[in-house]
This record gives C-alpha cells, structure tokens and sequence, in this order.
C-alpha cells in the first residue's frame, strides 16, 4: 500500500508469547485476522501495548516481520520503531520500510528530557534517512516530556512526511488544541487519540480517530462509534462510548498493565498465553470478580474467569 491517508481505528497490537518469551507468531495470526474481520481500519506494531520497550532489537525486527506477513496487506500495516538511541531508531524505521510497512510510529527519545529546538532536527533528520511516512507518538507520562502543539504545528508545517500523531495524553484540552493548530496549518494533518476513552472527544473535536489499547479486548466498541459517528447515528455513538468508558479502568490493576490486558482478552474468549515481558508477570489473581465486573459494565460477554 502507498496510501498513507489513515483514519479511523488502528488499534496498537498487543504482542503474544510463549512461555519461553518467544513470539507466538499462531496466536498472532489468529488475533490479527480477528481485528480485521472486525473491521479495524489499520494495525499498529510495537507500540507501547506491543511491550516494544522490552523488547530486544532483534525480537523488535521479528515482530515486524511477521506483522507485515500476517496482514498480507489488508489493512495499512505502521511499526513503532522509536528508541532512546538515534541509530537504533534509524535502523528499525529503515527495517519496517525494508519489509514493506506503510508507516512508522515515532514516539521521542526518552530517558533524557529534550528540548523542542533538538526534537526538530531530530524529526527531520530521521525524515531524511527513511522514507516511509511517520506518525508522531506522544506519550508524556512515558517518555517525561511533552510533544506540544506549537511544535507539532510546526512540524507539520514543515515536513510532509510527517503525516499525523498519536496523543497519548489524558486531557481533553491538549487534544483540543493540537487538533486545532496542527489542521489550521494542513488539513490533512492526522490526529488520534491515544487513551480508549478519548476517541468520541476527539471525534468531535475533527480528530481523525482512536489508537488505544482496548481495542484488543473489545474491538466492536471503538469501531461502533467510529462508524456511528460517521453514520451521525449520535444515540448509538453515546451507548457504546458510555460502554468504552469502563475499560480504562483495567489499566489500574498493575504496571505495565499489558498483563491485565492479556488477562482481560482471556476472560472475553480470545485464545492468547497470559505470558509478558520482564518486567511484568503474568497476571495471577485469584478474585477475577473486579476484572469481571468491568467488562461486564462495557457490554462484555465472560468466557473464562
């Protein structure tokens, strides 16, 4: 595909183990074709609910492989390809690009706090050295610092490569503005929102959809308001939001909490190894009846508890 005008749900794929920290990579394929039958409107690799930061870069070019394999090309196919070092960066964006991937997803160095003035060149160069278009990924409460709406305005404004964000940020204001500056500039410019409970206001606001965990549990509810708002069908859009509401509660259970996710897509029915990254575990409770509780106010069906 050549098309980067991407909109709608692109839900960040979570990455499934075996218990010796290998890929699942049947597992995957059956998860994969699951949120397409869904009607997901592309698939995110190795961001942070693919536990990218984990992750050795090896494993990272792995993942990619076979996501790019597994999709076949049916949907837009972006890669996270971020990391505290500019060369590794580099070497995973020109990978993803290698392999045939759509786009990247750039989320800033982090560990050290750095500077807008610093975060342009490093935007820039990256642009020069890769061709695939890049979505930014800004994530705040990970990496420290803020990727802020004047400069991703100007970002915008000055790379065309540049073709959108991911706003990983808990604040109906930061959206609001990054919407509206960065699409004063280029319409075209893409934002989505990056918590499950962010997509209607984003929506609303002429963002351009969700790319958030919840999706991997229950992708008929960020999907059914995308299409209901579409439609302007504004009473279903409220019901299933009102839904979506309850499952960023999940994510209060531990840290990271990819391992709750696991847990939850287990409880739905879906056939996945509760298996995570170090630093994580497994999840292992024995009340699930919080967990229950949750995705049965979201509308969800219970399987195995």
């Amino acid at each position: 595909m050549t098309n980067h005008n991407w909109e709608g749900i692109i839900p960040p794929v979570v990455t499934l183990l075996k218990q010796d920290g290998g890929l699942d990579v049947p597992a995957m394929q059956i998860h994969i074709d699951e949120l397409i039958t869904a009607g997901v409107n592309g698939l995110f690799f190795m961001g942070t609910g693919g536990e990218f930061g984990y992750m050795s870069l090896h494993l990272r070019k792995q993942m990619a492989f076979e996501a790019v394999a597994a999709v076949k090309g049916r949907v837009p196919v972006l890669i996270g390809t971020g990391t505290a070092s500019y060369e590794e960066t580099r070497e995973l964006s020109r990978h993803a690009e290698d392999i045939g991937a759509d786009g990247i997803v750039v989320i800033p160095p982090y560990f050290w706090q750095v500077n807008d003035a610093n975060l342009i060149s490093y935007y820039k160069q990256l642009t020069n050295d890769t061709h695939l278009p890049m979505l930014l990924y800004n994530f705040p409460g990970a990496v420290g610092y803020d990727l802020n709406p004047d400069l991703v305005t100007k970002l915008a404004l000055e790379v065309p490569s540049i073709v959108g964000i991911k706003e990983t940020v808990d604040e109906a204001g930061h959206i609001r503005e990054m919407i509206l500056k960065t699409k004063e500039v280029r319409p075209g410019f893409k934002v989505f929102s990056g918590y499950d409970d962010h997509l209607l206001n984003t929506l609303m606001l002429g963002g351009d959809g969700a790319i958030s965990m919840g999706v991997n549990i229950a992708p008929h509810l960020q999907i059914g308001i995308y299409k209901a708002f579409l439609e302007q069908d504004f009473e279903a859009m409220m019901n299933l939001h009102r839904k979506l509401a309850y499952l960023p509660l999940l994510y209060k259970w531990d840290a990271p909490p990819i391992n709750v996710v696991k847990k939850a897509m287990r409880m739905v029915g879906k056939e996945v190894e509760p298996y995570v990254f170090s630093p994580g575990n497994p999840m292992d409770m024995e009340d699930h009846q919080p967990l229950k509780e949750i995705l049965q106010k979201a509308g969800l069906s219970i399987f195995d508890s």
